[in-house]
């Protein structure tokens, strides 16, 4: 198998799109998303000596990038005690993906369906807010940011079974409380 070379003088042109969405999905906002983006090829830059050619470019950028949006809730949360979490409706994340494919088309909504996404954004923030903090912060990270199991367990020490416990009482009771205050 090739090993892959990185060419940051081109990083603009063929990343930049694909990590500010994937970005902005995660934070719901323009700015910070951004940002986080920069702050990813800076990260990349100072660290090229440490790319091993085992992943393609776009990969290695996105694991900074990850690391980066940990680190932008850690900062936030230990400011302002929590973060605020937009629920994410679709996430593919393939090689093969357009940026086209990713973007909504703003013409194939109803306002009804406008209005039921909305109202079900709302649900969801308010029965994530019913959560005891631990199940929410791990519902989160699983859920609606798709970390890794092993990130996750890292991020708040504790074991991958512990996780799954956890995880599970949280679906348990989102699903409740959305059959309770949606359905």
């Amino acid at each position: 198998m090739p090993k892959h070379e990185i060419h940051p003088d081109k990083w603009i042109d063929l990343y930049a799109d694909y990590l500010f969405n994937y970005t902005v999905t995660r934070v719901s906002d323009r700015e910070i998303a951004q940002d986080l983006v920069q702050d990813t090829f800076f990260a990349g830059l100072k660290s090229m000596k440490n790319f091993k050619g085992e992943a393609s470019e776009r990969t290695w950028l996105i694991s900074i990038l990850k690391r980066k949006i940990i680190d932008h809730y850690r900062k936030i949360n230990s400011n302002k005690g929590k973060a605020e979490v937009r629920i994410q409706y679709s996430d593919t994340e393939s090689e093969g993906d357009w940026l086209e494919e990713r973007v909504a088309d703003p013409f194939d909504k109803t306002a009804e369906d406008t209005m039921q996404n909305s109202e079900l954004g709302e649900a969801i923030h308010n029965c994530l807010s019913k959560l005891p903090k631990k199940q929410a912060n791990v519902f989160k990270m699983k859920t609606v940011l798709n970390y890794e199991t092993e990130v996750i367990c890292n991020e708040l020490n504790i074991t991958a079974s512990n996780l799954w416990v956890i995880i599970h009482r949280a679906r348990t009771a989102m699903a409740d409380c959305l059959k309770e205050n949606w359905f």
